[in-house]
């Protein structure tokens, strides 16, 4: 009577073996509890569309679009607590519990004590640099991204870009491309010390492709702006990003959390800028956070004059609840690994394809080196731009041109600047769609690489804004 019990034991001992040394797929660390449905559209209808945008994927409607990568800023998917906590939010007006809640959490994971809420990143920006940034300063940096260029330059001010020259190589595998290069920093600090209000550090560093900067270089930006007597200022947007790509990455921080390698970053700065709608999963809101109470006074004024009362500065109560839930929830590595292990996902099929982009694949973004992707199209054309309306008109698919035409013209001689990467942008919002669709996305970039002889013509510019152009630039397509 037993023979059968035995053999049944033997048969669960083979499995419950072979699930021991079977490698497990990658799966979400989430699960989905709510859809919003997308449209499918036709080829003709997307010709029409984006001739009615002036070649503008900015000026789409939303529901033109299919799979929507043009920013991950904002379009991320909320957590059950996340909305939760909007529940409760505290709509004060002054010393709301929301604004303590989101101040602490700040501190704890910052470090800072003191902490100014914005109704995104570039009022953070426009707040301070109202109070530091004077006409002929140089603020150097890596890569400035452009809002941050463009309070800078608005301001007559000069963003020296200080990154160093392996990021300009998109196939160069290098783990920290985000960097400072330390000999370009002491340069422009030896000639222009009197006219420096602080160095700027961005992490991770946006416009190079997301990538990451290491705790070392961090170290050796503080040491350098000492020796000269400055401030080091972070654009902070993805730090939680960048530092599991250090516990992944640099020697010596792979058994840290995550929210200990943010701790230590940031001891590294005297403040920080934050558009809160990435690291943070927030569909709006931002923050300055500073020890340095010379700049929170004077800042705050700033702040009540743009933005609103100290305690609230353009933000919900409900909004500052989500925003500190969601910065305590995203410095924490299942989240992260999830999210960019996506983004590692559409790379590889990429690879599959002979698809160059910025290597290696970046925290938030996979960034398409244009320039080789279509290889007839001249640089007064704008190859990256071109791309983003192919990639549109072939599915559907909104992008967004990181390269020349965010460059502006210089501000001195009006020329084009053609000097650094051009780069689609192909910005992965957080939770928001499933590997199927990276799938697509691959899929129609192979579309548009294949027939890549058949496209030698470009864009040329019909009219311009003086400043920050590419939001709201009209084209014509040669």
């Amino acid at each position: 009577m037993h023979k059968p019990f035995k053999k049944k034991k033997i048969i669960e001992n083979i499995l419950t073996n072979t699930l021991r040394i079977m490698e497990l797929p990658f799966a979400e660390s989430w699960k989905i509890k709510m859809v919003e449905p997308i449209r499918k559209s036709t080829r003709a209808e997307r010709e029409a569309w984006i001739k009615e945008a002036h070649y503008n994927v900015f000026q789409l409607k939303a529901d033109q679009v299919y799979i929507d990568l043009l920013t991950d800023s904002g379009t991320g998917s909320m957590s059950d607590r996340q909305w939760a906590g909007m529940m409760v939010g505290d709509e004060s007006y002054a010393g709301a519990e929301s604004f303590f809640n989101m101040k602490n959490m700040i501190t704890a994971i910052t470090g800072f004590k003191h902490i100014l809420p914005t109704h995104q990143g570039r009022a953070a920006e426009n707040v301070l640099f109202s109070c530091l940034v004077k006409e002929g300063d140089f603020v150097p940096g890596n890569s400035h991204f452009d809002t941050t260029k463009g309070h800078i330059e608005s301001r007559k001010a000069f963003a020296i870009d200080c990154t160093i020259d392996e990021a300009k190589d998109t196939q160069l595998e290098v783990p920290f491309k985000g960097n400072v290069d330390p000999k370009k920093l002491e340069k422009v600090l030896t000639e222009h010390a009197d006219k420096i209000p602080f160095v700027i550090v961005t992490i991770t560093n946006n416009t190079a492709g997301g990538q990451p900067v290491s705790m070392q270089n961090l170290k050796e930006v503080r040491e350098i702006a000492n020796r000269f007597g400055k401030y080091v200022l972070f654009d902070a947007a993805r730090f939680a990003e960048n530092a599991y790509f250090i516990k992944l990455r640099e020697k010596g921080y792979e058994n840290k959390t995550i929210k200990e390698i943010c701790k230590e970053m940031f001891t590294y700065a005297d403040g920080m800028t934050m558009s809160a709608k990435k690291d943070a999963i927030v569909n709006m809101g931002g923050f300055m956070a500073t020890n340095i109470e010379k700049w929170y006074e004077e800042a705050k004024i700033k702040g009540i004059i743009y933005e609103g009362y100290v305690t609230y500065g353009g933000m919900s109560g409900r909004d500052m609840n989500a925003l500190a839930i969601g910065l305590d929830e995203n410095t924490e590595f299942d989240n992260l690994d999830t999210r960019i292990k996506q983004v590692a996902y559409l790379a590889k099929k990429l690879d599959e394809y002979g698809i160059y982009y910025q290597r290696p694949a970046g925290g938030h973004a996979i960034f398409v080196d244009a320039t080789k992707v279509l290889p007839f199209v001249k640089k007064e054309e704008f190859p990256a731009q071109t791309l983003t309306i192919e990639l549109y008109l072939e599915a559907g698919i909104r992008g967004c041109e990181i390269g020349y035409l965010l460059a502006d013209r210089d501000p001195i001689t009006r020329e084009n600047r053609f000097s650094g990467l051009d780069l689609l942008r192909l910005a992965i919002p957080r939770r928001v769609y499933t590997n199927n669709h990276m799938d697509v996305i691959a899929a129609a970039l192979k579309n548009v690489y294949d027939r890549r002889e058949t496209i030698t013509r470009g864009v040329k510019i019909a009219w311009e804004a003086e400043i920050m152009r590419h939001f709201t630039v009209k084209l014509k397509r040669l």
